[in-house]
């Protein structure tokens, strides 16, 4: 199973008081399992930008810390950069890295929202693949006018209202919060210090103004040289020398040249060797003929040829360790006498394991002779059931997150009318999240149960009942599910409500389609007499 990693980039409206940032960073490293890995400062723009990684709960926990201490150490009232920015923690994006899905991400963006609008009153926008609309969507749209002109936009233009939390700012300002893929940020220095040329470059190769694809750009002055500064969203489609190569031709235009360049943050190795390739017209190279990654595949080769069997042998030993330790994590906490993790989780765990077995009567279908005919439709379905048993897996912690925003919204304060409003809010808004994940949890449910079914009418008949039991699981969790979902609309308006309770009721329909169709698949095929 691959451990779910994300990372999250987190920019903050300050550089000259590094005691600030220490603390900042102190709070995000003093998360379990999270994991800080590159921190840049820039005193020019007065911003800093954190890269750090670690479990989808690990990060959300980190970020919330990080946006709170910002907002108690940072007063943008007070704050000049050349940066654009409209809060203390001005911009939080959350980076799919490797088993958690962009979804996973949006998730958390909008969690992370409601709390931080909830229990710290900071306005939150959502941003990119979390973004409520297409109009919202770009981090440009939020940021216009910055600080400043927001503080009257927010109570005047019904454009600027945020997607949770106050239409007012304090001096921690606003903060845009969102998921999208990974951005690589560059700047590039000029031979002048006049800006213009700068912003007439910019222009040029930004692409909301017709240049490059992928290419968002500002110029600034800083360091006292003029500076292209830029955030590119695709280096695989817009290559960084052809960014650069670009950058030379038009200051060249205006009788400068280039300075140097400086990255920001961290940035994947095929954007270098794509660079490298790109100025050496290498146009017969492959990965392989890096020395380092063919060094490094031969040890490795070598250490499975000496030890394979072993290695094999430790590998399932340490797989079923695993699986044995999460599996007894999750039913001591179900056990301990908490309210969360609770039937939420639990129905989301049962769904997980009801897709493992669908991948696992589909493995062993694959190769077979026999179903040879069927192999092109088995691979299908076990891709699918194993991007379910991730999406499931990651739900066993998102029903308990959920559940915990909502008891934190009716810890928030009653006294004033103003404080009520927002609180009963909050109460709404969370409740409504605490049904969602639980109905998503039931449509994957459904998905399960229907892809067991197929493969009990097409798979290893050897296997035929585990199918079945996959199918069971599903319909477990998706039972149960349904319980969490109708628990919580008992709070919410009846518009709301129906809004969650009628894709319920059709995803319920499915099953027993699904369950008719399972019965006489194992009457059929397996000879099972089912009462």
């Amino acid at each position: 199973m691959t451990i779910p990693l994300i990372e999250c980039v987190p920019n903050f409206s300050d550089a000259r008081r590094p005691e600030v940032i220490e603390a900042i960073q102190a709070d995000i490293a003093a998360v379990e399992g999270v994991t800080v890995l590159d921190r840049h400062m820039d005193r020019d723009h007065n911003r800093t930008v954190i890269t750090f990684v670690g479990s989808p709960a690990g990060v959300e926990a980190a970020a919330f810390q990080a946006i709170a201490k910002a907002a108690e150490l940072i007063n943008l009232d007070q704050h000049t950069g050349e940066h654009p920015r409209i809060g203390a923690t001005d911009v939080v994006p959350f980076i799919p890295i490797s088993g958690a899905t962009m979804q996973d991400c949006v998730a958390i963006a909008k969690r992370l929202g409601q709390r931080v609008a909830a229990e710290l009153d900071i306005p939150v926008y959502l941003y990119e693949e979390a973004a409520a609309s297409e109009a919202r969507r770009n981090l440009e749209t939020h940021r216009r006018g910055q600080y400043e002109a927001l503080k009257a936009a927010i109570q005047t233009d019904p454009g600027r209202v945020p997607d949770y939390g106050p239409k007012k700012l304090g001096p921690a300002g606003a903060t845009v919060i969102g998921a999208r893929e990974f951005l690589v940020a560059f700047n590039v220095y000029l031979t002048s210090d006049d800006v213009s040329i700068a912003k007439k470059i910019a222009k040029t190769i930004r692409h909301s103004s017709g240049g490059l694809r992928y290419v968002k750009g500002l110029g600034l002055l800083v360091e006292g040289r003029a500076q292209v500064s830029m955030n590119l969203t695709n280096f695989r489609k817009t290559p960084l020398a052809l960014v650069v190569e670009t950058i030379r031709r038009e200051a060249q235009r205006y009788g400068v040249g280039i300075h140097h360049s400086e990255l920001v943050g961290l940035i994947p190795q095929d954007a270098l060797v794509d660079a490298a390739v790109w100025y050496t017209q290498m146009d017969q190279f492959e990965p392989e003929q890096i020395l380092e990654s063919k060094l490094y595949a031969a040890l490795s080769s070598a250490t499975a040829d000496g030890g394979r069997q072993t290695a094999k042998e430790d590998s399932l030993a340490t797989e079923r360790d695993q699986r044995s330790a999460i599996g007894g994590q999750l039913l001591e906490a179900l056990a301990d006498g908490s309210p969360t993790p609770g039937g939420g989780s639990a129905a989301a765990y049962s769904g997980a394991m009801g897709a493992a077995l669908v991948a696992m009567v589909a493995r062993l279908t694959l190769g077979k002779k026999k179903y040879a005919e069927v192999e092109s439709q088995v691979e299908q379905i076990l891709a699918e059931a194993e991007d379910l048993r991730q999406q499931l897996t990651a739900a066993v912690e998102e029903d308990a997150v959920a559940f915990e925003q909502v008891m934190a919204a009716f810890r928030l304060p009653k006294e004033a009318d103003a404080e009520q409003s927002n609180r009963e809010t909050a109460i709404q808004q969370a409740t409504i999240h605490a049904a969602e994940v639980p109905l998503d949890t039931a449509r994957q449910a459904v998905r399960v149960m229907e892809l067991a079914v197929q493969m009990a009418q097409i798979g290893n008949t050897n296997a035929i009942t585990d199918a079945g039991s996959g199918a069971a699981l599903a319909q477990a969790a998706l039972t149960s599910a349904g319980y969490n979902v109708r628990i919580n609309t008992l709070d919410l308006s009846r518009d709301d409500a129906e809004l969650l309770l009628v894709p319920l009721s059709s995803l319920e329909e499915r099953a027993q389609k699904a369950q008719a169709t399972l019965r006489e698949t194992l009457s059929r095929r397996g000879n099972l007499s089912l009462g």
